[in-house]
């Protein structure tokens, strides 16, 4: 059964540029529907901002959320995912009520 899960992460700006930037929400995109276990319904690219704490030496970031549908038991596959990848800052995962 499918629930509704809002996917956001910050992606690294020294390593990305636009095409990159690109890329790496693709690739998310791909693991959320990856195995037909999620359908990603909406990208809402937040854009460059300045973090409010300096992580890995970084300022600023490019975050994007997604507004997901997905499988409880893929959860755990994504997050393992956005942790190895070397562009993505930090993400968070959150169940909606919607």
């Amino acid at each position: 059964m499918l629930r509704p899960y809002e996917v956001t992460f910050i992606i690294r700006l020294d390593l990305a540029d636009e095409a990159q930037i690109s890329a790496t929400v693709n690739q998310v995109r791909g693991w959320i529907e990856a195995n037909e276990l999620g359908q990603v319904k909406k990208i809402d690219r937040w854009g460059r901002r300045k973090l409010a704490y300096e992580i890995e030496k970084q300022r600023e970031g490019y975050y994007v959320l997604m507004e997901s549908q997905i499988e409880p038991k893929a959860i755990d596959e994504i997050e393992r995912n956005l942790n190895l990848s070397p562009f993505i800052l930090r993400h968070l995962i959150v169940r909606t009520d919607a």
